[in-house]
């Protein structure tokens, strides 16, 4: 898989590329690249950005800065490309990240991640240079670079050669082998703290009847969360 990340924050991937998952996908087979918006802008002065129309505070990243660094980096025009590849605008308006997409996004051979910045993008962004606008929850960061970084890691853990036991990306909260559910409780030594212990069953060696007990405390959890979001 190869990832290219858009940004004008390139040297803040330098350390999520250090991390050790990361670099185990890196030494497996992915390519990751960070490219600098401001580095390819036709504009004079590094300009990136301009005052919304209509007035208002803050200002927008430009739709001809963005297109040029695509086309610069891709040699093709980036209307053509957003047709026939994964090119993802990071937006807090886009679909909500899930543990469906990530599976989604992991399958494919490539992906582009637009990092917005101040006020976000000029609209035609979204609706011309991108095939998707995703967010990775309700709320609104300064940029987009975290909101990258978080789509990279959950994406980089699905892939192969990428975590220490490959079971581990297997029963995950939100993973389809939980049904969508959040993952069941973790104990580990000691066995008392304070007059806390752990679950007898998880003591106890059968391990049928763990994996029953793990699944009914992932659905109780899927269903009070359920209620909370009601």
């Amino acid at each position: 898989m190869r990832i290219d990340v858009f940004t004008l924050f390139p040297a803040w991937f330098n350390w999520f590329a250090d991390q050790r998952h990361v670099r185990n996908a890196l030494e497996a087979g992915l390519e990751l690249d960070c490219i600098d918006l401001r580095a390819g802008t036709p504009l004079s002065g590094g300009q990136v950005d301009d005052t919304p129309y209509g007035g208002g505070a803050g200002m927008v990243l430009r739709v001809d800065v963005v297109a040029a660094s695509l086309g610069g980096h891709y040699g093709e025009d980036p209307i053509a490309r957003a047709r026939t590849s994964r090119v993802i605008a990071l937006s807090p308006t886009g679909r909500q990240l899930d543990d469906e997409l990530v599976d989604e996004l992991a399958a494919e051979p490539a992906l582009t991640l637009l990092c917005g910045r101040y006020e976000g993008f000029d609209e035609r962004v979204h609706e011309r240079l991108a095939s998707d606008v995703v967010s990775v929850g309700p709320y609104v960061l300064s940029g987009g670079e975290l909101a990258a970084m978080t789509i990279c890691d959950a994406v980089v853990r699905k892939l192969p050669g990428a975590l220490g036991d490959e079971r581990s990306a297997a029963e995950e909260s939100f993973s389809s082998a939980l049904e969508g559910d959040p993952e069941y409780p973790h104990y580990t030594r000691p066995a008392e703290w304070r007059g806390h212990g752990v679950p007898e069953i998880l003591l106890s060696g059968d391990h049928a009847r763990i994996d029953a007990w793990r699944r009914e405390q992932s659905r109780a959890r899927g269903r009070a969360r359920a209620e909370r979001d009601r």
